[in-house]
């Protein structure tokens, strides 16, 4: 069309009801739709009118452990500078149905943070700094100062007083403009990097918070697009990649995923960007598809696997037999083998599964880890404890396997534990079968025990910038909180199929699709 596209989808742990709700509000001087959370006021993922924006989480190290030495004789007490510092009480009363007494619960302030646990026979505390709880750190709030915004500078100053959490802000405009900034409070540790606990006696204290401008940004880039899926997005270049600003950053395969599919179209439609956005190729499955390529087995089982994976896409749709393969032989098998076979067994109990990226990288280069013929060894018979799993949850025949039969997309109510078979269905939402996995572009983490999806999009939302009525979304699992009313659980089945409606903007269009308007009269 030749205006910006702004898709933006970002990924939280699933449940019943849903964690987003899709609003538009109008006020004087203000007409902004998009999605928030509904305890929230404001809009944080949408647009104004003018300019559109979207989040994903940026991995600032925002919070740091501190350790005490406490008094003996008055575990309250701790040791700060040379002197012991009473530690400051909160008590709250709790009222509890059926006790007649509210329960009282006290915690445990230094001047660091709350105590998160005590140590009395050892003379120990420890406590928590974090970011966002500063004071007027309310996470998500920054979002009523930027949803005004009317053209980038202004979306940057706001930017540059958003708290918590840390976010990649994605930004576009009705006059042609695009750009990307992270935001959120950067911790100036002048004597040490954050990856460790520290004693909390004054040796080890913040300097503050960073200015934002100290963080990488992006105004109309030469590529002519922005991808952020929660990478590392500093440039190893960028001064601020040497300040410790972060550490944990998601593994870059649905980043790395997206810009091939964005780069190889000069010119994108909003359906493009609502297909990448549902996009269930896994490039860490077609890199193991390429060690597996010249391997064979005398195992008759372990051929079986092996001639099924050989010639697969990596695209791991849920009807995919080799998906339902590769997905148990990798997140159950593979790795904890990887693991033990190039670690000593003290640090591979520590290391456990490890990092998918890393262990992949042993794979391809397994020469200061071990031999090629015992990676080989290595990849086979892990190949076939999962064959055995396989043909236990889904029979002998691999013809009859799909990835969507173990893969499920279930929302679960916040009070599924003590609810019976029938309250369940009621409040729990099954949406049925979903391909992807946490490594496809559709992002769909799941539980290993029984492969339940556990987190994904909460909610998509293509703009077309500009022709805003020709924008698209869908949320999860429905707009109501009500089990009861049948907005709770309509727009499952649209998610999981990556279906949309339109994003309805314009008064006319609006008022042409409504089908119920309610009306508040002051009494």
């Amino acid at each position: 069309t030749g205006r910006p596209i702004l898709a933006n989808d970002p990924h939280r742990a699933h449940g019943a009801p849903s964690l987003r709700y899709i609003s538009h509000l109008n006020a004087p001087g203000l007409s902004v739709i998009g999605a928030g959370e509904p305890f929230l006021p404001g809009i944080s993922i949408g647009h104004n009118g003018t300019i559109a924006f979207g989040l994903t989480r940026f991995y600032i190290d925002q919070e740091d452990l501190y350790a005490y030495e406490t008094d003996p004789a008055q575990p309250h007490e701790y040791k700060y500078k040379g002197r012991w510092e009473p530690m400051e009480t909160v008590t709250e009363q709790i009222a509890v149905r059926g006790e007649a007494t509210p329960r009282k619960v006290t915690i445990d302030f230094t001047r660091h943070g709350p105590v998160l646990y005590a140590d009395t026979k050892n003379n120990r505390a420890w406590a928590l700094r974090a970011a966002w709880l500063d004071l007027g750190m309310a996470p998500y709030f920054g979002s009523m100062d930027y949803m005004r915004a009317q053209n980038w500078d202004q979306f940057r100053a706001a930017m540059n007083r958003w708290g918590a959490p840390g976010e990649n802000q994605v930004y576009a405009d009705r006059f042609g403009n695009i750009g990307w900034l992270p935001g959120g409070l950067t911790v100036n540790r002048p004597n040490w990097d954050g990856l460790m606990p520290v004693p909390g006696d004054g040796r080890y204290k913040w300097a503050g918070y960073r200015n934002m401008d100290e963080l990488p940004w992006a105004f109309n880039p030469a590529p002519g697009f922005v991808v952020t899926a929660n990478e590392n997005t500093i440039p190893p270049n960028h001064p601020a990649a040497k300040l410790g600003v972060g550490y944990e950053w998601a593994e870059s395969s649905r980043a790395r995923r997206l810009r091939a599919l964005v780069s190889a179209n000069p010119r994108s439609s909003v359906e493009d960007s609502m297909a990448w956005q549902n996009d269930t190729v896994s490039l860490p499955a077609q890199r193991m598809v390429t060690l597996l390529k010249p391997l064979t087995s005398s195992d008759a089982q372990i051929q079986r696997g092996l001639d099924l994976l050989r010639g697969w896409d990596g695209n791991e749709r849920a009807d995919s037999a080799p998906a339902a393969l590769f997905e148990i032989w990798f997140s159950k098998h593979l790795r904890t083998a990887v693991v033990r076979a190039a670690l000593a067994p003290e640090a591979a109990r520590l290391v456990g599964a490890g990092d998918p990226s890393r262990v992949i990288a042993v794979l391809e280069r397994p020469d200061s880890w071990m031999s090629v013929e015992k990676r080989n060894d290595v990849m086979l018979a892990s190949l076939k404890s999962a064959m055995v799993e396989v043909e236990k949850r889904l029979g002998p025949d691999p013809k009859t396997w799909q990835w969507g039969k173990l893969h499920t997309a279930v929302f679960e109510h916040p009070l599924h534990a003590i609810l019976d078979a029938t309250q369940r269905q009621q409040f729990d939402v099954n949406a049925g079968p979903i391909g992807g996995s946490s490594f496809t572009p559709m992002n769909t983490s799941y539980r290993n025990s029984d492969f339940q999806l556990t987190a994904g999009a909460s909610f998509r939302m293509v703009v077309d910038v500009g022709n805003w009525d020709a924008s698209r979304v869908v949320n999860t699992p429905g707009q109501s909180g009500n089990p009861a009313n049948p907005h709770y659980r309509d727009l499952a089945p649209l998610w999981a199929k990556g279906e949309y409606f339109p994003l309805l903007y314009s008064r006319k269009a609006v008022e042409k699709e409504s089908k119920e308007r309610l009306e508040l009269v002051p009494q």
